[in-house]
């Protein structure tokens, strides 16, 4: 597997707000955790309710890959991500921890750290 082409075309799906797009790099027992969710979810149709959500909440974003690290069953990265605009523009850093079954994420803990409001100009 292309780690590094796995990685974009997921970061896409995110970057375009897509639920059935990032989905699609899923597998169905899929355990994720974040900071919205720092229990975690279980299972698909969790993790899509949650999407669902959080997208229909958050203004267009931008995620952007550094790098990506194959691990022993899966694979790390860092990712910078920007959202809002003008004094509301936040830029976001982030590291996934996933591991894959059958060629999808079945467990995904994602790390972030906000930077202060990107300046304008």
């Amino acid at each position: 597997m292309d780690i590094e082409d796995f990685n974009r075309r997921w970061l896409e799906q995110w970057t375009a707000k897509s639920v059935e797009g990032v989905l699609s790099f899923y597998h169905e027992g899929i355990e994720y955790y974040d900071e919205g969710v720092p229990a975690g979810l279980k299972g698909k149709e969790a993790l899509r309710a949650y999407l669902a959500g959080l997208f229909a909440a958050v203004p267009a974003w931008d995620y952007a890959p550094e790098w990506v690290q194959a691990i022993d069953g899966g694979f790390i990265g860092r990712w910078y991500m920007d959202f809002g605009t003008g004094a509301e523009a936040i830029r976001m850093r982030g590291f996934d921890h996933c591991r894959l079954q059958d060629g999808l994420i079945v467990f995904n803990e994602v790390y972030t750290h906000k930077f202060a409001p990107v300046a304008a100009g």
